[in-house]
């Protein structure tokens, strides 16, 4: 008997945590550190409160902590949220030294560290 594919899927959880294994870069602890520093919570796009991507970021972390047979389907979702995001900013990288701009800083609270 083959599991059916389709979101909640054995398959698709199985290449929706590969996907997320791929996007994000950074450890819990690398993550979690950098979510505490003032540049992390200056990048993205924010109403005046926690950027959604500093938001997303400390979502991030919990899910990197989180045993695989434990995550929920709304886990799942927010995994394929941010590797679809992580995917559309690698393909907008700016020319020259991206180490200190804000695409680096958002991509990072999303997990991925681009200079890794």
């Amino acid at each position: 008997m083959t599991a059916a594919k389709g979101p909640g899927s054995g398959d698709d959880r199985d290449e929706t945590r590969k996907a997320f294994g791929e996007a994000v870069n950074m450890t819990a602890a690398e993550l979690e550190k950098w979510l505490g520093t003032d540049t992390s919570r200056d990048a993205g796009q924010s109403d005046g409160g926690e950027s959604v991507g500093h938001a997303s970021g400390r979502r991030i972390v919990q899910l990197l902590r989180t045993k695989k047979d434990d995550l929920s389907d709304d886990d799942l979702a927010h995994m394929r949220k941010v590797v679809g995001y992580v995917r559309r900013h690698l393909a907008q990288r700016p020319d020259g030294d991206v180490t200190d701009t804000t695409w680096r800083h958002s991509l990072m609270n999303w997990g991925h560290d681009p200079l890794k």
